[in-house]
């Protein structure tokens, strides 16, 4: 299981770490990935995604998952949220009609 956000794209980013004497070692900074459960109004279905916490506060202030969809690019999202992505426009899509 690869270490970015589902919704984001956030991944792993690597750095130095820097010691006292100025000394310089690679390290890697990791997301903070936690797994959720988000409800999805336009499919009544819930929806588990790895997602960073970063993310996970995006969500709730764009107004849920399926606004949080509507707006992201889908180059960043992962397959699965892409696939929820199409769903969610479908359905919406049927509804107006």
């Amino acid at each position: 299981m690869s270490r970015t956000c589902e919704l984001t794209g956030k991944g792993v980013q690597s750095g130095n770490n820097v010691s006292h004497a100025n000394n310089k070692t690679r390290r890697r900074f990791l997301p903070n990935l936690v797994n959720v459960t988000l409800i999805s109004e336009a499919l009544n279905q819930n929806v588990r995604l790895r997602v960073s916490a970063h993310a996970l506060r995006s969500v709730e202030h764009r107004g849920g998952l399926d606004a949080f969809l509507a707006k992201a690019d889908a180059a960043e999202l992962s397959q699965k949220a892409r696939l929820l992505k199409k769903q969610i426009a479908k359905k919406q899509a049927e509804q107006a009609a």
